[in-house]
Order: structure tokens, then C-alpha cells, then sequence
């Protein structure tokens, strides 16, 4: 990449090989862990350890990006810590071992996407608000590099085989690595004399707290994708590589969703668009869990990522530059992060495998829909709640 490239250029390199590395670990990890002869539990309780880091570790580095101005700094450093931790994957093969190893690699690589984030909220942020449709053009190379990781990653592992998932982790971390260092090495003008200001008085607002509760609950029902889609496929007899196309159908949804935002997300408020997300992600695991073993179900389901993910995270970005803005910006990134993410990811991974174990899969995606219509209701709630908001577009109070 010339040195002369754009900001948003840079931060949409960044932004493509950080979520290769989701796309390698989230879809493969349960594959590896079980190949070792860990059990389906046990690896619902090492999927949730990535939430569990995401509670605290999003905010304290976002905290020291508020306070320092160095973001940018701080995205480099997280991503060699987490190259560093990722060539552990290596040499580790006991749970206990392989769950200190996933601790250390989110500890670093949840810094990433709430610092990246707010500094590119800071180019996109002016006099009219926040710039939705360019936002979209930098977030497509995440969808991108997700897509890319998820077919080359089930190629290489149908290929090589599950054992070397641990060596395509580190080279990706590789990938990553070379993108922070890429960035362009500016300090935020939020440094001043004065502290920062506070964040907990925001969080007494009723609208946020819907807001917050909405976002968790959709959450919810989607860890049992990231963390048992594939053990699912896999019980239904789809190969390594057709585990990665269906993987990769979802994003390709998700890609188009963000390269045309621009043209249809204002149609609609943030507060209508999560209002729909929690809805269409209730029947996206009803049909799961009703009818998995059809192709065209599996289809169909996938299509709607690009509502349930593509539009739910474009609305609640725009929320949260909304309500955080300036030298808030940061941790209010990681707020969403942690209460969004993190809480609902421990408590979907962990109840999740023990409901697999229990009860099925069907189980788990039925419950996982029951979660979205809980995120729909939120949403109404905190449309109702937001002074001059846009709550009269929404059905009337029952």
C-alpha cells in the first residue's frame, strides 16, 4: 500500500485483516478444539472467553485512547501482542493451556475495532452528523476480508487438515499486523488540560439503556452462530469447504448491505432499523432451527445477515456517535463493544453448549429466536424513550 493512501484507505486495510482473523478463528476454532477431543461444553465455555475479555479489556484500552490521544499507537501495539499470543496457538494442546492462549490473544486483539473505530468516526464526523455512506465503504473490507479468510481458510484446512488452523491464525496475524503499522501516525486533537469527561451520567439515560439491552439481546441469539454454526453443518454433513461457503453467502449479503447504505439506510431511523433487525433475526433462527437440514433454509438464513448483522451494526454505530461524541468517543465505542458484546457472548457461549448437550441444536437457534423478538421489543422501547424521536414510525404502544 503507497504511503501517500488515505486515512480511510489505511483504516480499511486495518479493518480487512482484522475480521480475517474472525473469519479464520470464529468459523474454524470449534473444528480444531473438537479435533483435539474437546468436548462440545467445553468448547462453548473457550467461545466465550472471547466475550469474557470483552467486558473489561475494550474499555481500558479505549480509556487510554481518550486520555492519550494515540490511538493509533495503541492499535499497533495491540496487534503485535496479538501476533505474539496467536504463535502460542502453536504449541498448546490441553484446554487449560489453550484457554490461557485465547485469554492473552482477545486481551490484545479486542483493543483494535474500539480504537479503529473512533478514530475513523473522527474523519466521518461533521457539522451534518456522521456520514453513513462513506462509513460503509470503509467497513465493506471487513466484510471483505472475512469472506476471503473464510474460503481460503476452509481450503487450506480441507487441504492440510484441522491441525494446522494455529499456523493460518499467525499468518493472518501477520496480515494484521503490517495494516496497524500502516496507519497513519497522527495524535488526536482530544488531548486538553481538563479531564475527560464522564460516561456514567450518559448511561442513566432511558434511551441507552434500551439502546444497550437491544444490542445485547440480538447478540445473543448470534453467538449461536459464531460459536455453533459450524459444529451444526458439521452434524449435517457439509464438508470443511462447504462450511466455508456458507460461511462466505452471509457476507457476501453483508458486503452489499455496506457498500450501498448510503443510498437506503437514511430511509429509515437508527431506532426502525434495529426495530426490524431484532424481528428478522427471530426468523432467521426459527427457520434454523425448524427446517437446518434444507439447503435453501440454510440459504435463506444466511441472506438475512446482511439485516441482522450489516444493518444492526451500521444503526448502532450511528447511535453511539450520536450519544458519545468527541472525547467520549472511544469508550463509547467500547461500551458497545462490552455491553453489546461481551455480557451477551459469555452467557451465549456458555448456555449455549450446555443447551446443545442437553437438547440439540434446534434447541439452541429456537431459544436464539426467542432472543430476537426480546431485541425488537428493546428497540421499540428505546425509540418510545428518545425525546422528538422517531417512535410514532413505529407500531402504537399495545
Amino acid at each position: 500500500m503507497s504511503v501517500a493512501a488515505s486515512p480511510l484507505v489505511r483504516f480499511g486495510a486495518l479493518s480487512c485483516a482484522y475480521f480475517a482473523s474472525v473469519g479464520v478463528f470464529n468459523p474454524y476454532s470449534p473444528l480444531w478444539l473438537q479435533s483435539l477431543g474437546v468436548s462440545t461444553l467445553a468448547i462453548g465455555a473457550l467461545a466465550s472467553l472471547q466475550s469474557w475479555t470483552r467486558i473489561v479489556v475494550p474499555y481500558g484500552w479505549s480509556w487510554l485512547g481518550d486520555h492519550s490521544g494515540r490511538r493509533v499507537r495503541l492499535i499497533q501495539a495491540a496487534a503485535l501482542g496479538a501476533l505474539l499470543s496467536a504463535a502460542l496457538l502453536l504449541a498448546v494442546r490441553e484446554t487449560v493451556s489453550i484457554a490461557v492462549v485465547v485469554v492473552l490473544l482477545f486481551a490484545f486483539n479486542g483493543a483494535i475495532i474500539p480504537l479503529s473505530e473512533a478514530a475513523v468516526s473522527r474523519y466521518l464526523s461533521g457539522p451534518d452528523g456522521f456520514d453513513a455512506g462513506r462509513y460503509g465503504k470503509v467497513r465493506v473490507w471487513g466484510s471483505i476480508g472475512f469472506i476471503l479468510a473464510v474460503l481460503l481458510g476452509g481450503w487450506v484446512l480441507d487441504v492440510a487438515g484441522v491441525q494446522a488452523f494455529p499456523v493460518v491464525v499467525v499468518a493472518v496475524g501477520v496480515v494484521l499486523l503490517v495494516a496497524a503499522w500502516l496507519l497513519p501516525s497522527t495524535r488526536s486533537a482530544v488531548v486538553h488540560s481538563e479531564p475527560a469527561p464522564p460516561v456514567l451520567p450518559l448511561l442513566r439515560q432511558p434511551q441507552l439503556r434500551w439502546f444497550f439491552a437491544s444490542v445485547a439481546f440480538t447478540v445473543l441469539a448470534h453467538v449461536s452462530l459464531y460459536a455453533f454454526l459450524s459444529l451444526y453443518l458439521k452434524e449435517l454433513g457439509y464438508g470443511k469447504t462447504q462450511v466455508g461457503l456458507i460461511w462466505a453467502l452471509s457476507v457476501v449479503f453483508e458486503i452489499a448491505f455496506f457498500w450501498w447504505q448510503g443510498r437506503w439506510f437514511g430511509r429509515w431511523s437508527p431506532w426502525q432499523w434495529l426495530w426490524v433487525v431484532g424481528l428478522v433475526t427471530a426468523l432467521r433462527f426459527w427457520l434454523l432451527a425448524a427446517a437446518g437440514q434444507w439447503v435453501w433454509a440454510l440459504i435463506l438464513a444466511q441472506v438475512s445477515h446482511a439485516i441482522t448483522f450489516a444493518a444492526h451494526h451500521a444503526a448502532c454505530i450511528s447511535l453511539v456517535n450520536q450519544h458519545f461524541p468527541g472525547r467520549l468517543r472511544a469508550r463509547g465505542q467500547a461500551l458497545y463493544t462490552t455491553l453489546g458484546y461481551g455480557v451477551p457472548g459469555v452467557l451465549g457461549g456458555v448456555a449455549g453448549g450446555w443447551l446443545v448437550e442437553h437438547a440439540g441444536f434446534r434447541a439452541l437457534f429456537a431459544a436464539a429466536g426467542v432472543a430476537g423478538v426480546v431485541a425488537a421489543w428493546c428497540a421499540y422501547r428505546g425509540a418510545r424513550s428518545t425525546p422528538a424521536g422517531p417512535a410514532s414510525s413505529l407500531p402504537p404502544a399495545a
